[in-house]
């Protein structure tokens, strides 16, 4: 049998490209959207991708089993859950699919895949009992998706929390807890190939390890361990769960509906500074988005523009920051333009109208531009206490638990777009986060609404506790 792990580190996915050597054939678990690197791998060791199949409908990134059901390999998925949990894209269609219930299995050559109903964190969600047919029978391995991960459990608050289904987040805890039961019944030696790792959203605890196993788990798994009652679980999993981006729940539709055909992969234009500015002033739904580094953004910038380099938070920042509807126009580096495009794809923001490289820009001399004042937090108390300002913390609500300015509007980046009209604009706002740089995000994207404000790049902890304002845990 032939397995391979693929990790995707600004997701903090993992696909798994799992296949028979004696028949050549293989099938792809929870393929993202840009297929060819799972095909170019399959090539390189003999072997055709001849299924693609996918434990639940992702809220996270765009998913890539349309993008292979529309090359002609069939695809499984889940037919647990009601009718709101359905791949509706899927029903009725021409594609080559096969629609999987709890204990129904499937063969690729001598690999047997058998579907383990394991709700919770979504009502369909199921996972995959991995046997190397060719030896036994018994299963060697569990592709969870996100029902179990390496150190904790999915998040059953999504629905809820991320999809505005209102009601549902604890029976969704107690459904989970249910579940848990047919992971206890597995044997200890069953590997854990998990769908997501440490830096996900999918969870509150996830470990950086890239697998498990069964016994393991049972004995040092937090969220496991936790599950002495069923509210004693239902307690411990709702707890601290981390505001989800804004981007999930339309990941959620859009998996769930049919995401677009990707196809070849996009080459926007190339503009000239004055033909990139002429598009961006007569364009209402465009955004510009500066991938510059924050000091160099903050010292001068396109006014309205949106400020995200192209690094791990880039998916997460351009994802809860710009809608789907509007056109991006990129201020960019040749050798970054691939990558951001491709972090864009994957979350479902295709309309990329255009780019420039920041030089040439920047070099234009008619250029209407603004600043954005930055200060640190040996400054913050001057400007603080004159009583002109408002203060803005960006960290997530479990951070500014642990210890805040007093008087601070809380509100994670990733959810500040929905939650613009609760930020009043009389004042200018000192924004902070903890150590800087979410707090650069979110300041530019107040401004670009409007709003005046006062970066603090700066860590936020020290000054807490210079005056014992961190709450003790």
């Amino acid at each position: 049998m032939f397995f391979e792990q693929i990790f995707e580190e600004k997701l903090a996915q993992y696909a798994y490209l799992i296949g028979c050597q004696k028949s050549g054939e293989a099938v792809v678990i929870d393929p993202m959207r840009d297929i060819d690197r799972y095909n170019k791998l399959a090539a390189k060791h003999g072997l055709t991708i001849v299924a693609a199949a996918e434990t639940h409908i992702h809220a996270d990134y765009i998913s890539g089993l349309r993008e292979f059901a529309a090359r002609g390999v069939k695809v499984y998925a889940s037919d647990e859950g009601d009718e709101n949990w359905k791949y509706e894209w899927l029903k009725n269609s021409d594609y080559n699919y096969e629609f999987l219930t709890d204990n129904d299995t499937f063969k690729i050559g001598n690999i047997i895949f058998k579907a383990v109903h394991s709700p919770g964190h979504t009502p369909e969600h199921i996972s995959y009992l991995v046997s190397d047919g060719a030896t036994t029978d018994e299963p060697m391995g569990i592709c969870s998706g996100d029902f179990v991960f390496v150190g904790d459990v999915g998040r059953p608050d999504l629905l809820e929390s991320a999809a505005g289904m209102e009601g549902l987040m604890e029976e969704s805890a107690r459904i989970l807890y249910k579940s848990l039961d047919k992971f206890k019944d597995l044997a200890p030696y069953v590997q854990v190939w998990p769908g997501h790792g440490a830096g996900s959203a999918c969870g509150k605890a996830l470990g950086a390890v890239p697998d498990s196993t069964v016994g393991y788990e049972m004995r040092f798994n937090n969220s496991i361990r936790a599950a002495i009652t069923e509210q004693d679980f239902v307690n411990f999993i709702l707890d601290g769960q981390p505001e989800p981006p804004l981007y999930f729940a339309r990941m959620k539709r859009d998996n769930k509906m049919g995401p677009k055909v990707l196809g070849d992969f996009p080459k926007p234009q190339k503009m000239t500074a004055d033909e990139f500015v002429s598009a961006v002033d007569s364009n209402e739904s465009a955004v510009v988005i500066d991938t510059r580094e924050r000091e160099a953004f903050m010292a001068k910038h396109l006014k309205g523009a949106l400020f995200a380099p192209v690094n791990k938070a880039f998916n997460t920042t351009v994802g809860s920051f710009v809608m789907e509807d509007e056109h991006m126009y990129l201020v960019v580096e040749e050798d970054k333009l691939h990558e951001a495009i491709l972090d864009l794809i994957r979350i479902g923001l295709d309309n990329i109208s255009g780019y420039i490289t920041p030089s040439e820009l920047y070099a234009k001399q008619d250029l209407e531009v603004v600043t954005t004042e930055t200060i640190t937090f040996s400054e913050f108390d001057g400007y603080n206490e004159s009583g002109n300002y408002r203060v803005l913390d960006a960290r997530k609500e479990s951070e500014h638990a642990t210890g805040a300015v007093p008087g601070a509007l809380n509100f994670a980046h990733t959810r500040i777009l929905e939650n613009l009209d609760k930020i009043p604009a009389d004042k200018p706002l000192l924004v902070h986060c903890q150590a800087g740089g979410r707090a650069a995000y979110t300041s530019a994207l107040l401004q670009k609404h409007g709003y005046e404000v006062v970066l603090i790049a700066d860590k936020v902890e020290p000054y807490l506790q210079q005056r014992n304002l961190m709450v003790e845990a």
